[in-house]
């Protein structure tokens, strides 16, 4: 059958592929063994700026939203996304928070409404980042902070570049390039200072960080990345995902070994001043 690739103008649009159950999956399989430690590690960064008004930009199924609840609990989170159905799955698991809706280039707010913008694995997927950098700082009131994080390059994640590697065999033409392309596609430091400054941040601190993420097994690492990423999109045009997960189970097991797995994950956490 066709193999629908991923294009590089998807990126302007990757937002609107998830749709369904994807948000579900994602959440299920997906956050616990990629998203939470990181999540919890940016909340206590947060933390430590002492921020009473945090504006989130990029929820999603509000992995982070959550955190900031635990590790802030006196602070007041607005937690927004583009995606309809990542806000409708957000609102209902981190119900505390206040969620709106937004596009992260044009967001709804007023100037410096907030003590602190933050984004969990979000700015990736921005289709202008100058723009939604810009937006983060009218969003911030006098001497706000703007604290997020990006995937280092997939060769330094275990779990996504074992995906990478077994799509590689799997499929004819190679695995599509979403997964280096869009989330491990954002990581060189002097591109990431360049688009804060055209946002207008001056002061830029940038730190490596490397967290352990763990999984039940192979078939559930397969489960999330087949089911609850824009991957699907290309799997469904081979047929049927699920089974396409059960290939990528297999192949991720002879890496990664049976039953419950781990792997190092690399990303860069990222502090702007206004």
């Amino acid at each position: 059958m066709p193999w629908l690739t991923y294009r590089p103008e998807m990126s302007d649009n990757t937002d609107s592929l998830w749709v369904g159950s994807m948000p579900a999956a994602y959440e299920e399989h997906l956050v616990p063994a990629l998203f939470r430690p990181f999540a919890q590690d940016l909340a206590a960064r947060v933390a430590r700026e002492a921020p009473e008004r945090i504006l989130e930009l990029a929820a999603g199924t509000g992995v982070l939203t959550r955190e900031l609840a635990t590790a802030i609990p006196g602070a007041s989170v607005t937690a927004t996304d583009l995606n309809p159905a990542m806000v409708a799955e957000g609102s209902l698991r981190a119900p505390g928070a206040k969620w709106q809706q937004a596009d992260a280039t044009t967001l709804p707010f007023g100037e410096a409404e907030f003590d602190l913008v933050t984004c969990q694995f979000g700015v990736m997927f921005f289709p202008d980042r100058p723009a939604a950098f810009g937006e983060a700082r009218r969003m911030l009131s006098e001497g706000g902070r703007f604290v997020f994080n990006t995937w280092a390059p997939v060769a330094a994640h275990g779990f996504a570049a074992a995906v990478v590697e077994v799509l590689d065999e799997l499929l004819e033409g190679g695995s599509p390039p979403f997964i280096t392309a869009v989330p491990h596609g954002y990581s060189d430091e002097q591109t990431i200072r360049g688009d804060l400054a055209k946002g207008g941040f001056g002061e830029v601190k940038i730190e490596p960080v490397r967290l352990k993420g763990s999984s039940p097994g192979a078939r559930n690492l397969a489960l999330g990345f087949a089911l609850g990423t824009p991957l699907r999109v290309d799997l469904e045009a081979t047929g049927d995902p699920e089974e396409m997960a059960d290939r990528i189970a297999a192949g991720l097991e002879a890496r990664l070994g049976p039953g419950a797995i781990s792997a190092d994950m690399d990303a860069l956490v990222v502090t702007a001043s206004t």
